[in-house]
């Protein structure tokens, strides 16, 4: 089913979660046990990551160095339909710009079809580790509005082979990132705001958040949408604190504020499961105000830590 269609059909907030494929070598079973105590809240979907492949040199032994190209997280095609076929929820895998030549996305897209995926979240990416900016793979999208207008060309039965007859047309649910506190590279928030409308205006369904920790940021993002005509559902992006050291982490990776008062909270704690409490209690208290006032969905980024979300849950 679609993300939009679950929040059509919803009578209350949703939950939904996202999550990581296992690291290159491992099994899935680490997956699920990460997974195996979220079930129990009936997610109506759940995002699978991507993350961009990596290029290392290696030397060879005439002392010349050999491009390598290392994906440390084999691709969501397959853990979707894993996902999907242990516990019967929809799954949102992420489709990104950087690694992928246009044949190649328009291949994985055919692929998620075949396995019965309607729903796929649109990025750039971020920038190759050993990049200063973004670079686009030879071939492929410098920008995640590229990659959505791909994505609505199947669905409208356009392929890159323009002389393909009587062709399928996908139906995939096209969910895009939205920047409460501004993409880092937008010159303002203003701007910012004008790329997103323009991606819904190309074909997004729907819009989730960046992690925000301050329901304030997020309720005026909704607001400066809705002022300039971007009316699709905005899903807010929760992620648990756990550490000391995400205070300077998360601002630094992700372009985010603290509010002072958690920041002050956490500096006060002298071990990080003192922290963990902390951001527990501060990830309920935004839950349990952003469903009192009627998000449609509560989206939470479990990277790590599945049991702190579970016991946040738990208790809305």
């Amino acid at each position: 089913m679609k993300v939009t269609d679950h929040i059509k059909q919803a009578k209350d907030t949703l939950i939904s979660f996202e999550v990581l494929p296992p690291l290159k070598g491992k099994g899935i079973e680490a997956l699920y046990k990460h997974l195996d105590p979220l079930m129990e809240f009936k997610p109506a979907f759940i995002n699978v990551t991507y993350h961009r492949s990596e290029h290392v040199f290696k030397k060879r032994a005439d002392g010349t160095f050999e491009k390598v190209v290392i994906r440390k997280r084999p691709g969501t095609e397959s853990i979707c339909a894993a996902i999907m076929n242990k516990y019967n929820v929809d799954t949102v895998p992420h489709l990104i710009c950087g690694g992928f030549s246009v044949n190649e996305t328009e291949d994985a897209l055919i692929n998620l079809r075949y396995l019965g995926i309607d729903n796929v979240l649109v990025l750039r990416g971020d920038a190759a580790k050993n990049e200063t900016a973004f670079e686009p793979e030879p071939g492929g999208h410098r920008f995640a509005s590229d990659l959505l207008r791909q994505v609505v060309n199947l669905n409208a039965g356009i392929y890159l082979e323009d002389d393909l007859k009587s062709t399928h047309k996908t139906e995939f649910c096209i969910g895009v990132a939205g920047y409460p506190e501004k993409h880092f590279e937008a010159p303002n928030m203003d701007t910012d705001l004008q790329y997103l409308k323009a991606k819904v205006e190309a074909g997004a369904d729907y819009i989730i958040t960046q992690m925000f920790f301050d329901n304030a940021r997020y309720y005026a993002f909704v607001d400066a949408c809705r002022s300039i005509g971007i009316n699709v559902p905005i899903i807010p992006g929760l992620k648990p604190l756990y550490s000391k050291k995400q205070l300077t982490v998360l601002p630094k990776t992700f372009h985010i504020d603290l509010p002072t008062d958690l920041s002050n909270e956490i500096l006060k704690c002298k071990t990080d499961e003192e922290v963990e409490k902390v951001g527990r209690d501060w990830l309920l208290m935004q839950s349990k105000d952003l469903k009192k006032n009627g998000v449609p969905v509560l989206h939470y980024y479990t990277l790590g830590k599945p049991h702190v979300v579970a016991s946040v849950v738990k208790d809305l």
